[in-house]
């Protein structure tokens, strides 16, 4: 792959569920935020944004935080922001919450996204929006959707699909567990037992 992209860990705040910062969540002893940029570093991109409440700097010191772009539009804001700032044609998107994804399934979505499209895996009607490659080209249409206050990532990507900008790609079953979230103590308790 010769063309460079750029990436954003979409890292948001303090989770009512979890009851803590989901980011300082250790597995294996490691913060989770920082399993997820290690992930997209092993990818090598041009850069590595990381979108939500600021790390501890010196841990971080490599890494560019982005403020939402506009504050409440939950990641879109965060994807908003990353794009706005990002000097590649691509932006390879990744949640925090996604702990099981893996850099191989991430380079298969790079590798079929160009500068003109990007790629959204799909779990029959649902859309997974962070772990997706967006053109820069998409900023005009998130701009716009911040704009009239529709935050909603399923309709940028059902609007990407729908103007040619965005890719979908069917997730085989035996890559569904790569898009486990984890929202809970007990999804968290579930993880450690696989990694124990």
């Amino acid at each position: 792959m010769t063309e460079s992209f750029s990436a954003v860990l979409i890292a948001g705040g303090q989770s009512s569920r979890m009851g803590q910062d989901k980011a300082l969540i250790e597995i294996n002893g490691v913060p989770l935020w920082q399993r997820q940029i290690r992930l997209l570093a092993e990818l090598e991109p041009g850069e590595i944004f990381l979108a939500g409440p600021p790390r501890d700097a010196d841990a971080t010191a490599a890494y560019t935080f982005l403020e939402d772009a506009t504050p409440a539009a939950g990641p879109l804001g965060g994807l908003a922001a990353a794009l706005r700032r990002c000097v590649t044609t691509r932006l390879l998107a990744l949640a925090l919450d996604l702990p099981q994804m893996t850099s191989a399934y991430l380079l298969q979505l790079l590798a079929q996204s160009d500068k003109r499209a990007g790629v959204v895996p799909i779990r029959g009607i649902r859309y997974e929006p962070l772990a997706a490659v967006y053109p820069k080209g998409s900023l005009a249409t998130v701009e716009a959707m911040l704009a009239q206050q529709r935050y909603s990532l399923q309709n940028l990507c059902v609007l990407g699909s729908a103007e040619g900008w965005l890719l979908k790609r069917t997730v085989a079953p035996e890559d569904d567990y790569l898009f486990t979230n984890m929202n809970t103590p007990e999804d968290l308790a579930a993880l450690n037992r696989h990694h124990a």
